[in-house]
């Protein structure tokens, strides 16, 4: 992943304190009448990583089942793949009968509607989308929409009204990449969080060195989708988690009712280690009861 990357000599100089929390997503989170109960779901990116074999797979596992043993693990996957891919009904149901009932997958919106069309005369894609992802069943997560990067704010109504039209029953959570977006006092425009708000769609926050704008720690439901980006297991990956174990505490308090959190690294070799210091560290101070994955396992542990 290469969003938010920096050079070395520049990530010495980028300040990971997390932003304080606007109003509204104190506001919002005291509203929750879930208090007390938050569900995780915690994972990484992809599943397909033959650079796991032997540290979160067992070493001798075949590709084709990198799934069942990731879900052995974890219990939810961002799936970027969706992006590049539409797949398909029946490799969808192949993939649900590799993972037990309580997985989730959060699939990305394809690159056909978003960065093809720009979410403009889009309806036969984002049917068949919706359709395909449809067969996940009980297994779907909420679905992950990110506007193409040069969609700024003078696109907002063609974004309000793509999101608008998708089924309220099915969830969904916004990433914004342009940084118009962020530009005022703020940190989020304020229309279009007055309107995910009134939607009852989620934000994302991308927490990536080199764009410290998406740290925006506004929540427009009581729910959080955190992106984490890595930079390979460097010491302020773990200084910048311990701070965000800290920050979900405090939203846990409030009344967060569901925390999606997914890691990244530039490299994804990296991306198990750092997952699990995350959920060991939750566990620690936040009293959740996360599974952490095991790694450098062996083959008969399954």
């Amino acid at each position: 992943m290469d969003f938010g990357k920096v050079t070395d000599a520049e990530l010495k100089t980028v300040d990971f304190t997390l932003p304080p929390d606007p109003e509204v997503t104190t506001e919002v989170l005291n509203a929750s009448k879930k208090k007390g109960k938050t569900k995780f779901y915690v994972g990484c990116a992809k599943w397909g990583r033959k650079d796991w074999l032997g540290k979160l797979y067992p070493p001798k596992t075949k590709e084709k089942d990198f799934l069942e043993y990731y879900a052995k693990q974890f219990n939810s996957i961002e799936f970027n793949g969706f992006f590049y891919n539409q797949h398909s009904v029946e490799q969808v149901q192949k993939w649900k009968e590799k993972v037990p009932k309580d997985f989730l997958f959060c699939p990305k919106f394809t690159q056909s509607i978003t960065h093809i069309r720009r979410l403009r005369n889009a309806k036969p894609d984002v049917d068949a989308y919706l359709q395909i992802v449809a067969e996940f069943g009980s297994n779907l997560g909420p679905l992950f929409l990110m506007p193409h990067p040069q969609m700024g704010p003078n696109q907002l109504p063609v974004i309000e009204e793509f999101i608008a039209d998708i089924p309220t029953d099915i969830g969904l959570f916004l990433e914004l990449r342009h940084p118009d977006f962020y530009s005022n006092p703020e940190g989020y425009n304020r229309e279009l969080y007055s309107f995910l708000h009134k939607q009852k769609r989620g934000t994302i926050i991308t927490d990536a060195a080199g764009r410290r704008d998406c740290v925006h720690m506004h929540l427009s439901t009581p729910q959080c989708f955190i992106r984490f980006v890595g930079n390979g297991l460097h010491p302020t990956d773990y200084t910048r988690i311990d701070e965000w174990v800290q920050r979900i505490k405090k939203w846990m308090n409030e009344g967060l009712e569901t925390c999606y959190f997914f890691m990244h690294q530039h490299e994804e070799l990296h991306s198990p280690e750092l997952i699990k210091y995350f959920i060991e560290q939750m566990n620690q101070y936040c009293g959740t009861n996360i599974k952490a994955p095991e790694m450098s396992i062996g083959a008969s542990l399954f």
